[in-house]
């Protein structure tokens, strides 16, 4: 198939065409944007500070944090300069480069989530094993066989869409560079990568949330089987945290990938795709780590020591 595109850039549409809006979405969304990577940069810096936070554990969530800023990053910059400036064209290769890496991390996103359940599983379940199974090894070659996985099952279908001929219209139904959008706007029949898209996000999603469920599944098996009711009043409140982001990522994820119809951007879609790309992401770094005690004691040392070094210079 060969490129022989005669569009040149795409006009991405964003969430609404009014101007006020525009500008409460941009203030309301450079809020959320702040305080996602000022929480994930906290748990980053937290955990490679802090003696305590030196757990399989926390080198996961360090992990994780690390790959939220970076998908953060990836369409929130752009989407808060073009509410601010009303420029929403995007260049073929800019969109291109977007949807690959939104794609990647956001597929590690959800591996990333599926081994901290395994993590949190092994930790809570087999507490005398997990320090030997778990390993510094162990967890490198885990992390690293995310970010490997997640390239292996994107780019194919990621590298089709960019060779596909796109001849106008131009306009994007979006607020990022969609898979959707982009199949509507091409000038040939895409059954074929609508199914490589079909099949690769069934493996992720599907895949990633079996490990998850049944992860979880144990955990409060064993949380069940705790004599105090204190302890099991706070387990389970930390474990319903961390299902409620399970939930809003993985439902609206399924509902919008995992459907026969992969081409065309429908209005719903956008709302949907708010979810898990900008509204959980906000979630994760407070749920997942600054809800943890010992990230909390780890916190509460990090701001006497700087008040106190702010007392005796002053």
């Amino acid at each position: 198939m060969k490129n022989q595109s005669t569009v040149v850039e795409f006009i991405i549409l964003g969430l609404s065409n009014s101007c006020c809006l525009n500008i409460a979405l941009f203030v309301i969304l450079l809020v959320i944007f702040l305080l996602t990577i000022m929480g994930n940069i906290t748990v980053v810096s937290l955990s490679l500070m802090d003696h305590r936070l030196q757990s399989p554990m926390y080198y996961f969530l360090r992990n994780f944090s690390f790959l939220e800023i970076c998908f953060t990053s990836v369409i929130m910059p752009r989407f808060l300069y073009s509410l601010l400036t009303e420029r929403k064209f995007i260049s073929l290769p800019g969109c291109f480069l977007q949807l690959l890496l939104f794609f990647v991390l956001g597929t590690c996103v959800f591996f990333h989530v599926a081994i901290m359940s395994f993590a949190r599983y092994m930790a809570i379940c087999h507490p005398l094993h997990y320090g030997t199974i778990m390993n510094g090894r162990v967890c490198f070659q885990l992390v690293l066989g995310c970010w490997v996985m997640s390239f292996l099952l994107i780019f194919p279908p990621t590298f089709v869409v960019v060779l596909l001929p796109f001849c106008g219209p131009n306009v994007i139904n979006h607020f990022y560079c969609d898979t959707a959008a982009l199949l509507q706007l091409s000038c040939v029949d895409t059954g074929h990568i609508e199914v490589m898209i079909l099949v690769s996000a069934t493996i992720i999603l599907l895949g990633t949330l079996t490990v998850t469920i049944v992860s979880y599944g144990c955990i409060i098996s064993t949380i069940m089987r705790i004599p105090s009711t204190t302890g099991r009043k706070k387990a389970f409140s930390t474990c319903s945290a961390h299902l409620m982001v399970v939930v809003i990522l993985y439902s609206s994820s399924i509902f919008r990938y995992i459907r026969p119809e992969q081409r065309g951007a429908r209005d719903f879609d956008k709302v949907v795709s708010f979810l898990y790309s900008v509204v959980a992401q906000l979630f994760n770094p407070y749920i997942y780590a600054l809800r943890n005690e010992q990230v909390k004691q780890a916190l509460k040392g990090v701001c006497d020591r700087a008040f106190s070094k702010s007392v005796r210079l002053s």
